[in-house]
Parts: C-alpha cells; structure tokens; sequence
C-alpha cells in the first residue's frame, strides 16, 4: 500500500504537509510563472493535452489502479463527455459552461455504469472485451445519428467559446488557465476519495473480492461507483479535450488508439497513484515531439510522418514491455527511488 492509500488519519500532520509542499509549489509555478513565459506552440502542442490526458488518466487509474477493473472504452467515455456538454451548452439557452461540463460528466457517469454491470459477473481480459464494446458503439451512434452533431454534415463541429460569469478563456493561455483549475480541481477530488473510506473499499475489492465481502464491503455497489466516479473524470477529460485543445468536437478525436494511449499512460505512470497519471501522460505527449526532432536530425528527410508513427509505437510497447518487467509500479516509483536516494547522499554530506 503506497502513501498516497494511506488514510488520511493514519499519517502524521507532519507527513502530510511534506506530501503538500510539492503539489502546492507546482501549483504557484503553473499559475503565476508559466502563463509569463510560455510561448503558443508549448501551450497548444504540449501544456493543454498534457492536462487532458492527465485528468483521464486519473479517472482511469480510479477504475483500473485502485479497484482492478480493466477497460479498454476510455475514449469512448471522453466522446460522451464532449458531446453531451457541447449539446448541453447548444441546447439549453443560458446554461453556465461549468454546467455543461457537469452535464458531460454525468452524462458519461451513466453511460460508464451501463457498461460497467458486465463486471459484476467478468473480471479481466473478458471485463476489457466487455469495456472495449463501448468503444464501438459509442462511435456508432455518434456518426449514424448527426443529431449529435448538429446536423453537420462532415460530423465535425466547432467548440463552444470558453467563458465563464463573463470572463473569457479564449486565446492559448486563457485556455490553459481554464484547463489548469477543472484538472486541479478534480484531481483533489480523486485525491480526497481514494484517501477516505471510500477508497479503501476499492483497493479491498482489487486485492481479494472475496475477502472483501467477508468483511462487508459491498463488492458490486463499490465496482458500480468506480466505473461511475471514473468516466466522470474521463468525461470532462473529453470535454476539455475538444473544447480546450481541439477546438472541435468529432469523433475521429475519440477513437481506440486514445484509449490505449489513456491506458498506456497510467500503466507507464504508475498504477495506484494519482501523481502516476501526470507522469505517464508527461511522457506521452512529450515523447513523439522529442522522436520527431531526433529523427529529423539523424534521418532528415527519410523520417516522415508514416515512419515516425510506426516508430512511436515499436518504441512505446518496448517501454510498456519494460515498465512491466523492470519496474511495475512506473515512473512514480522511479521517482521516489530517486528522491530517497538524494535525500540519503544529502544526509551523508
């Protein structure tokens, strides 16, 4: 069981101030330095899918890190988020745009427990089989019915303007700013449930279900919330996916592989932790861009975009493969390895 698991009551003031001083000073660097010397192309090529794909990696590392429960329909969770709240905000004269973003989530909330009653009778690769159905069928109904999409007939449609009580978010940094405070936001909220009682309930039903009944953990009810409180997450991830990032609301912007990336990023990251799901999706989004400008170096022009996907992915599933042998617990325990071994050599000078 890792810190972050720990009860809240089961660790020292001290302890948790300590945990805080890190988070709190990103913080105050990702508000009030970054917004100063940050240049368009790092705000639109690297900060904002950063924050996207991270808050969907915390709604899946909710569902998969801490209750054991495979899924493979991430992206089809985001596509419900970002076209229930662009309807929403479309439909509904007057609505707050945090209303619409709430909409989205509530919206892929139940279509995550629809899909999600298959666990109470499959577990692993046959749960993954299940999940990945909602994959299918979300993009279906998303390109049969163009309701959805107002009508368009190229399915594509522009996201509504960012603004909320009247102040605007549009422009790179004010779409960054807005990104920034829903992901903090709902990152503390996942913080705060998998450190109460709430959370303790999913890690039992991960480790042992039966166990866990014995002791009078309500198994099914727990792995309904879980799917529930995590395509929430992943549902307001897709909002701000196409609403902050794209500019676009589509389907093509939701399909299998964004799921595997999603998956990938909690895996690489590390499962069971919250600070996994910024880790992974940091090198996620940061490793094509580095491959790019490697390959234009060395290659020139024999590097095109069709070799530089395929190389993406040779290189990916070697650091999955990797991460799985050498280092299960991902990039967070790298990390605190890392950490204590500075804090040792610090302590022996």
């Amino acid at each position: 069981m890792t810190a972050e698991t720990l009860p809240l009551s089961a660790r020292s003031p001290a302890s948790v101030s300590l945990k805080l001083i890190g988070p709190v000073l990103l913080l105050a660097f990702a508000y009030g330095v970054v917004p100063f010397i940050g240049s368009s192309y790092v705000f639109e090529a690297l900060l904002l899918p950063f924050l996207a794909l991270s808050l969907a990696g915390v709604g899946l590392n909710l569902l998969t890190g801490y209750t054991g429960q495979v899924s493979l329909g991430s992206a089809a969770f985001m596509a419900v988020g970002a076209f229930a709240a662009y309807n929403a905000n479309l439909r509904i004269d007057g609505l707050p745009l945090l209303a619409s973003l709430a909409i989205g989530g509530f919206s892929a909330a139940l279509v995550g427990l629809v899909f999600g009653l298959p666990s109470l009778r499959l577990k692993g690769f046959y749960l993954a089989v299940s999940t990945l159905a909602a994959q299918f069928f979300v993009q279906w109904a998303l390109t049969k019915f163009s309701w959805f999409s107002n009508n368009s007939a190229s399915g594509v449609i522009d996201a509504p303007p960012l603004a909320v009580a009247g102040i605007s978010f549009e422009g790179p940094v004010g779409r960054y700013l807005f990104a920034l405070t829903i992901v903090t936001a709902l990152t503390l909220l996942a913080w705060r449930l998998v450190s109460v009682q709430t959370g303790h309930n999913l890690i039992a039903v991960r480790d042992n279900e039966t166990a866990a009944r014995i002791i009078g953990i309500p198994v099914l009810r727990t792995k309904l919330f879980a799917f529930a409180a995590s395509s929430f997450i992943i549902g307001i991830a897709g909002a701000l996916w196409a609403f902050a990032y794209l500019r676009t609301v589509e389907p093509a912007g939701f399909n299998l592989d964004r799921s595997f990336q999603i998956l990938f990023i909690i895996i690489i990251g590390g499962l069971a932790t919250i600070r996994g799901a910024f880790f992974g999706a940091a090198l996620i989004v940061v490793f094509p861009l580095l491959l790019s400008r490697l390959g234009a170096l060395v290659f020139g022009d024999l590097f095109d975009s069709g070799v530089l996907d395929m190389t993406q992915r040779i290189v990916l599933g070697v650091l999955i493969i990797s991460f799985l042998i050498l280092e299960p617990d991902g990039l967070v325990a790298l990390s605190d390895r890392v950490r204590r071994r500075v804090a040792a050599a610090f302590g022996r000078a």
